[in-house]
C-alpha cells in the first residue's frame, strides 16, 4: 500500500488545484491500485471496478478546483469511489440477496502479475479473500477501508457515513464474522497473519 506523506499530499492537491497535469498523474499512481482493489472487492467483478475507477478519476479532474486546500486525497478519492459503487448497484437494481450468490473467486486472473495474483500466492490470503467475498457489503466495505486500504476508523466512517462509534461496532462485528467465514477465532486469525 502507498502511503503518501502529508506535506507532499497538500503540495499535489494545491497543483492539480492550479490545473497541473503532471500532480494528476502522481495522484493516479499513489492511488490507482488500492482504488482499483477496492472497486474490484467490493463489486466482485473487473469490468465494474474498471468502469467505475474511470468514473472516479473522471471525478477528481472535473472536481480539483473545488477541492479544500487541506483535502486529504485518500477519504475523498474513497467516498467517491464508494459513492458510484453505490450508484452502479442501485442503478442495476442488485439487492443483497444476489450479490450475495455471486461466486466469491470473483474474476478469473490474468496472466501475469495482477494485484490478485500477488495476494492469492499464498494459502491464508486466498481463504481471507473467499471469506471477505462472502460476507455481506457493509462487513467487506469496512474490512477493506480499515484492514487492507489502512485508513483510520474515523476516515472510514466519514467514506461511509457513519459516526467514529457506529464504524468501530460494524467493524468489529465485520472481523468477528470474517473469522467466523474462515472457521477460525480472530485471535487465531491475527496470529497466522502475523
Amino acid at each position: 500500500m502507498t502511503v503518501v506523506d502529508r506535506e507532499i499530499e497538500l503540495r499535489l492537491v494545491a497543483r492539480l488545484k492550479a490545473g497541473d497535469p503532471a500532480a494528476f498523474e502522481a495522484i493516479y499512481e499513489a492511488y490507482r491500485p488500492r482504488l482499483f482493489g477496492f472497486l474490484v472487492r467490493l463489486s466482485r467483478r473487473r469490468d465494474v471496478a474498471e468502469d467505475l475507477l474511470e468514473e472516479t478519476w473522471l471525478r477528481l479532474v472535473s472536481r480539483a478546483a473545488t477541492l479544500t486546500t487541506d483535502a486529504r486525497l485518500a477519504p475523498w478519492l474513497f467516498t467517491v469511489a464508494r459513492n458510484l459503487y453505490s450508484s452502479w448497484r442501485r442503478s442495476r437494481a442488485v439487492d443483497a440477496t444476489r450479490t450475495s450468490d455471486l461466486d466469491p473467486a470473483w474474476p478469473a486472473p490474468e496472466r501475469g502479475d495482477s494485484p490478485f495474483d500477488a495476494a492469492a500466492r499464498s494459502e491464508l490470503e486466498r481463504r481471507v479473500e473467499v471469506a471477505l467475498a462472502r460476507l455481506p457489503l457493509p462487513d467487506r466495505e469496512v474490512l477493506l477501508l480499515v484492514g487492507v486500504e489502512g485508513l483510520t476508523p474515523s476516515e472510514a466512517a466519514g467514506i461511509c457515513g457513519l459516526s467514529a462509534e457506529a464504524l468501530r461496532a460494524r467493524l468489529h462485528r465485520a472481523r468477528e464474522r470474517l473469522a467466523a467465514a474462515m472457521g477460525t477465532s480472530r485471535a487465531e486469525l491475527r496470529a497466522k497473519a502475523g
